[in-house]
C-alpha cells in the first residue's frame, strides 16, 4: 500500500494520530522536500516519528517516482507532504502511477495554507482561485496570473497567493555544464511578492491599461501559519512591500473588490500602522 500523509503545517506534532500509526509500520517512509517546509527540520521529524526519512527531491518525485513504488505492491510505503498531499499536482501524478503498476493507495489527510489562511480574518468560500507569485530573474518576469487576480476582484473574491520556494536549484551554468551543484535555498517573502505586484500595476499603467489592484489595496500576509510564531500582517500593498514577518513560509492575500464588515473587523486586529484598519 501506498500511503500519502499530510503532515500539516506547523513541526512534528501537527501530523495526525492515523498519519503516525502508519509512518511507524512502513518499511519505507519518504519526505517530499521541495513544495514546502515545516519549522523544524528532518531530523526532529525522525525523532518524533521513531522512523528514518528518505528525502524526496523534484527530480526523484517527478522522473523517478518508480524508485518510491517499488514494492509497494507488497509492502507499506509512506509519502510525506507538508500541509496535505494534495496541495500539488505532483502528488495525484504519483497516485496515477501507482494505479497503472497496480498499487493501491491511501490518502490521510491533514490541514494546508489552502484552508488554514483563514485564520487571518477572512472567509474561506469568499477565496476565488489560487495563484503563484515565483521569483523574476532579469529575462523572466512572468505575469500572466495576474489575469487571475483580476478575475477575483471582479468576483468580488480574495487571492490566496502562494510565494516561490526554490530548494535544490541548478544555476545556469551549472545546468549546462551537467555539474550537480546546487544553489542556497531560497523562500519567496511578503514583501519580495508585493514588490514585484507593484510593478506589474506599473507596467500595465504604462500599457495604458487599467490594473485591477493599486498601491492602496488591502492585502494581508501572512508568515508560519500553523507555527508558535505565526504572524499575520493586514494594510496596503504598499505596507507589505516594508513588512517584515520573519523567517518563511510566507502566503500573500489579495482581498477582493468588497470585504465584509465582519471580516474587516477581524482583520483590524492584525492592521499595520496607517493602514486605515484600526478601532
Amino acid at each position: 500500500m501506498l500511503y500519502l500523509i499530510g503532515l500539516g503545517l506547523g513541526d512534528a506534532e501537527d501530523i495526525t494520530v492515523k498519519g503516525l500509526e502508519v509512518v511507524r509500520r512502513c518499511s519505507r517512509v519518504y519526505l517530499e522536500a521541495y513544495t514546502s517546509v515545516l519549522t523544524v527540520g528532518k531530523e526532529a521529524l525522525e525523532e518524533f516519528y521513531g522512523r528514518k526519512l528518505i528525502l524526496a527531491d523534484r527530480e526523484e518525485v517527478e522522473q523517478e517516482a518508480d524508485n518510491i513504488l517499488k514494492d509497494a505492491d507488497i509492502s507499506d510505503v509512506a509519502f510525506l507532504v507538508v500541509g496535505d498531499p494534495f496541495g500539488a499536482t505532483t502528488h495525484s501524478d504519483l497516485i496515477l502511477r501507482a494505479t497503472k503498476l497496480g498499487v493501491p493507495y491511501r490518502v490521510i489527510h491533514n490541514a494546508s495554507i489552502m484552508n488554514a489562511v483563514g485564520c487571518c480574518g477572512l472567509q474561506l468560500y469568499k477565496f476565488g482561485e489560487t495563484v503563484s507569485i515565483v521569483f523574476w530573474t532579469d529575462t523572466w518576469k512572468p505575469e500572466s496570473f495576474f489575469d487571475k487576480v483580476k478575475k477575483n476582484r471582479q468576483n468580488g473574491m480574495h487571492t490566496l497567493c502562494l510565494l516561490d520556494i526554490k530548494v535544490k536549484e541548478q544555476s545556469v551554468e551549472n545546468l549546462i555544464r551537467g555539474r550537480k551543484i546546487y544553489e542556497p535555498p531560497r523562500y519567496m517573502s511578503v514583501n519580495q511578492a508585493a514588490q514585484q505586484l507593484l510593478e506589474i500595476v506599473q507596467n500595465q499603467r504604462l500599457r495604458g491599461e487599467e490594473p485591477a489592484i493599486t498601491e492602496e489595496t488591502l492585502c494581508v500576509g501572512l508568515a508560519r501559519v500553523g507555527a508558535e510564531d505565526q504572524k499575520i500582517a493586514a494594510g496596503t500593498l504598499q505596507q507589505m512591500c516594508t513588512v517584515d514577518l520573519g523567517e518563511p513560509l510566507h502566503s500573500l492575500v489579495i482581498t477582493g473588490g468588497s470585504v465584509h464588515p465582519l471580516e474587516m473587523e477581524m482583520l483590524s486586529l492584525f492592521s499595520l500602522p496607517g493602514s486605515g484598519l484600526g478601532p
